[in-house]
């Protein structure tokens, strides 16, 4: 049988970025082929740390329940002076999207789910050991010139999305350029196995002597991450004897722990400059690099995958015209920077330069805990910029500072179904759109036109004080009915003083109706409806 050569979507690159990306676009029905050059997925851990919203990504690819008995769940950081003391803590509780804010991972057996993740979908074709040569747009395709075990092979896809990491060769024939900064300093990363101590939460040391962090992660692994001083080369610090007496230093029972992986790493604070360019995307590490202080970089990387998957989805299939793709940039390189610029403000704490400058950074944080709005900004990860949109896909609208807006991530509390279960708002949104509204809501004429025509999920909720209807009606139009049993959802409409929330594939809100917003949400669509320009 004759392989497939053309596609309307290839993704290069079996990184969470380009796994996580092919998953969607499994879901939404997009013949999709994943290239990645190795032989498999990466079997060594690299990132440590899995964000609330990726695990909420992870539930919109229906991989969730594989995923969290693999994780440590709510984890939080413990920081210590250069005296060893303890001074701090950030534990957050809330939690806001479903799950918690900080969880410990292993990256090699994420990518594996992920991978066999793929094996639901025959739409969804992946082939290892191919190795991109060249490639070039040609009218309405692009063209790939790939090298399988010394073979070559033509292949073409209507749009092609580069996930292969920060020192991308797409990027690089493009001709794209990074902006940004390198980190002067140097850390060693030290991944060992089977720790004997429970402790679950990250310690950081603000030595300026040697800053260090202890990381433990799942099945028994702990991370240990050391910044080197001027001159000390990696022949130096990867030397067992040496480094085992740093983490002796820090927890003596990890310091004859079995070592998986040492390596010495140059941290980079970097953006494209352009993430698309023609039909060829960037995306993860490839449009962006953030150093890990703030453990977002694959996090990061999972966001440009659930904002592209969608939009990809809608124009391969018809539904939107391709100008839409062009808000994958406008959307999401702003909030990449800013989690770029919160990982660099984090990693000058961690990295005192003297003791003086530590113990002027410590006590301002022991002062801020005294104050519990500034104790609570901090400890519940307040301080993370908000999954928010300046400008995009959707229909601006004014609220409070403190209130969800058109163009953020909803919340995603649990609603009760009838029969009493509770379950998360996703599983009653679906895998489109979705309209969320009260039971027996009148919506204005123009907006249930445009409801119906973009067959988006009518999700209507019965008030938390209130009972299911009796007798309960029948389902109409593929009708979900669930109870606002938190009282989320009713806080939320009322701030925005709307009689629905619009919700896109990607959970960002699209809209809040009110009376007047039904011709802007019209507009909006027309925009970029499928007879526009590409």
């Amino acid at each position: 049988m004759q392989a497939t050569t053309h596609f309307p979507v290839i993704v290069l690159g079996a990184g969470p970025t380009g796994l996580t990306l092919a998953n969607l676009l499994g879901v939404y029905g997009v013949p999709t082929l994943l290239l990645e050059r190795n032989v498999s997925t990466v079997d060594e851990p690299r990132a440590v740390s899995i964000d609330d919203e990726s695990l909420r990504t992870m539930q919109a690819a229906g991989l969730v329940d594989a995923v969290m008995p693999q994780i440590v769940p709510g984890y939080g950081v413990h920081y210590f002076s250069w005296a060893d003391k303890e001074f701090a803590r950030i534990e957050p509780q809330s939690v806001e999207f479903g799950y918690p804010k900080r969880n410990a991972f292993r990256q090699a057996v994420l990518a594996a789910q992920l991978r066999e993740g793929l094996r639901r979908f025959a739409h969804v074709e992946v082939r290892f050991r191919h190795e991109l040569r060249s490639f070039a747009q040609d009218g309405g395709k692009v063209v790939l010139q790939v090298d399988h075990d010394g073979a070559p092979a033509t292949l073409s896809c209507d749009w092609l999305v580069a996930c292969d990491g920060g020192r991308s060769g797409v990027r690089e024939q493009l001709g794209i350029a990074l902006s940004g900064n390198t980190f002067a300093e140097k850390w060693l990363i030290v991944d060992m196995l089977d720790r004997k101590t429970p402790f679950r939460h990250t310690r950081t040391y603000c030595d300026p002597v040697r800053p260090a962090i202890r990381l433990p992660g799942p099945q028994g692994t702990v991370r240990y991450e050391f910044m080197l001083k001027d001159g000390e080369t990696p022949e130096y610090v990867l030397d067992d004897t040496r480094l085992r007496g740093w983490i002796r230093d820090r927890e003596p029972s990890d310091a004859d722990l079995v070592i998986a992986r040492k390596v010495v790493y140059t941290f980079h604070a970097r953006e494209a400059e352009r993430w698309q360019q023609g039909r060829i995307f960037l995306a993860g590490d490839a449009a962006h690099l953030t150093p890990p202080f703030a453990g977002q970089g694959m996090n990061s990387g999972i966001r440009d995958a659930a904002n592209l998957a969608w939009k990809l989805a809608a124009v391969v299939q018809g539904r939107q015209g391709p100008q839409l793709l062009d808000t994958y940039e406008t959307e999401r390189k702003p909030h990449a920077w800013a989690l770029i610029k919160m990982a660099i403000r984090i990693g000058h704490y961690m990295q005192p330069k003297s003791r003086l400058g530590a113990m002027a950074a410590q006590w301002a944080l022991k002062l801020c805990s005294l104050y519990r709005p500034a104790r609570d900004y901090v400890l519940q990860l307040k301080f993370k910029p908000k999954p928010r949109f300046a400008d995009g896909f959707f229909v601006p609208c004014r609220a409070p500072d403190d209130a969800v807006k058109a163009g953020q991530l909803l919340p995603q509390p649990r609603v009760e179904w009838p029969g009493g279960a509770r379950r998360l708002l996703d599983e009653a949104l679906g895998q489109g759109f979705a309209c969320v509204s009260w039971v027996g809501e009148s919506l204005p004429e123009q907006a249930e036109r445009l409801i119906a025509a973009t067959g988006m999920r009518r999700v209507e909720l019965v008030r938390p004080e209130d009972d299911f209807p009796w007798p309960m009606p029948q389902p109409r139009d593929g009708r979900v009915l669930v109870r606002d049993c938190e009282g989320a959802l009713e806080r939320l409409l009322a701030a925005a003083q709307a009689r629905a929330v619009l919700v896109r594939p990607d959970r960002y809100v699209l809209a809040f109706l009110r009376d007047g917003d039904a011709a802007r949400l019209d507009d909006l669509y027309a925009r970029y409806a499928a007879a526009g320009r590409g």
